[in-house]
């Protein structure tokens, strides 16, 4: 059986080609730009994906794997609520007045009865999640919707950053209830690629946000959960957790010991009185690297064998008003590359990220602008002017770059000065 793997996770690997664009917007004026890091109460240990949401508005971002974050706020949301929430912990509520440029914020652990799961309605978790899924229409967005987000992603060769991009979209998001897909729109965007790390050979994200938009489960259950494809899963029952004082139900899943086509496993998270999947982290198996090569890798040279090793994926939902929508998604995959006639190989490890930072219901579907869209099948350009200019971002919230992350734009920028410091001598001269 074939498997419906989205095009915009497929990788190709190949000689380096890459096309050069990018899609500058104007920038606006925030009043206050507020920097944390969410942790554990008890063990004090950084709390990764942490939901920061200023209440009554759209504005939000998540902490980034060091449990920090940044968040810009307008001027009319001073007076507001900052909520920071994450699952299995009571969420803590503060004043926006009250806060300091830098803080710590410790989220206590929600007590919950580790026994058994007990559903009155679902004797089973498989039915469980098949009512989740029939029930999209009436528990998630059906509204047209503008999303402004944030992506970030980043390859690696071993452990040494060869590629950065990081870009600002906005996303013609359709209701759940449609089967239309959602647009993308390219904002403001940068790129820096180190070519001489990557040898002649680069590993290619297609698609850039696509990847991130299709892990979507509910509104894109193709790519996992097809109604054959739950027959050929085990379904069963974790113990129940919390977020924001609400029971959650933990649902296992993994493919049946005779399947032998590569499918995934994890963990899906069910609010246990609306039913809506609220998060949700699996992986592919990747024990038949044969198969699972067919699957990711579209184009190679024939000299090279590529394997994926891990595969590993995240999506986080956020609710207003009793509508729930996407709000976060996050995708590891680590490759390995064995050249022929080659004693050692290469480890590629591409990451991405993406987080809803904004967002407001569109009454009308207005045409989208042609050349500011991008297609599942675009690869971010390189534009590394923006690394230059510490204001690059302006009033868009990002993900704060963990610290490997903060390395490398630190590397791009004293690269780009001493670049511009040879240029200014050449002239001199």
């Amino acid at each position: 059986m074939k498997r419906a793997i989205p095009l915009t996770l497929r990788i190709f690997i190949l000689l380096l080609v890459f096309s050069f664009s990018t899609v500058i917007a104007q920038d606006k004026q925030f009043a206050k730009e507020i920097k944390g890091e969410v942790i554990d109460q008890k063990t004090k240990d950084a709390l990764v994906f942490a939901d920061i949401v200023i209440a009554d508005s759209n504005i939000s971002t998540v902490t980034n794997t060091d449990g920090e974050f940044l968040l810009k706020i307008p001027q009319d949301l001073l007076n507001g609520t900052l909520v920071v929430s994450h699952l299995g912990y009571e969420k803590k509520e503060i004043k926006i007045s009250t806060l300091e440029n830098r803080l710590k914020i410790a989220l206590t652990p929600a007590v919950t009865e580790l026994t058994a799961v007990e559903i009155d309605t679902y004797k089973d978790a498989k039915s469980l999640l098949e009512a989740t899924l029939k029930n999209r229409s009436s528990l998630y967005n059906n509204s047209n919707t503008l999303m402004t987000a944030f992506y970030r992603e980043t390859i690696k060769k071993r452990r040494r950053n060869a590629s950065l991009s990081e870009a600002i979209v906005q996303i013609h998001k359709r209701p759940y209830s449609s089967d239309k897909r959602d647009a993308i729109e390219l904002i403001k965007a940068r790129k820096k690629t180190d070519y001489t790390k990557l040898d002649t050979l680069a590993v290619k994200l297609q698609g850039g946000p696509f990847s991130n938009l299709y892990t979507d489960i509910i509104k894109y259950p193709e790519y996992i959960f097809t109604s054959e494809d739950i027959a050929l899963y085990d379904f069963s029952f974790d113990p129940s957790t919390r977020i924001n004082e609400n029971l959650v139900y933990v649902i296992n899943f993994k493919q049946k010991p005779n399947v032998t086509t590569p499918l995934f496993y994890g963990k899906l998270y069910i609010d246990a009185e609306t039913l809506a999947l609220t998060n949700a982290v699996y992986s592919l198996n990747v024990e038949n690297k044969k198969l699972t090569s067919q699957m990711y890798v579209r184009k190679k040279p024939g000299s090279v064998t590529v394997y994926p090793t891990q595969a590993t994926y995240r999506v986080n939902y956020r609710t207003k008003n009793g509508k729930w929508q996407y709000a976060y998604s996050n995708i590891s995959l680590t490759f390995k590359v064995n050249w022929k006639r080659k004693l050692f190989n290469n480890v590629y490890t591409l990451n991405s990220e993406m987080a809803i930072t904004d967002w407001r219901v569109k009454d009308i579907v207005t045409k989208k602008p042609r050349n500011k869209m991008i297609r599942p099948t675009t690869i971010l350009a390189d534009a590394t002017s923006g690394f230059s200019d510490p204001k690059f971002w302006g009033l868009y919230n990002i993900i704060e770059p963990e610290k490997s992350i903060e390395s490398a734009i630190k590397k791009i920028q004293k690269q780009l000065k001493k670049a511009k410091e040879n240029r200014d001598k050449a002239k001199k001269a």
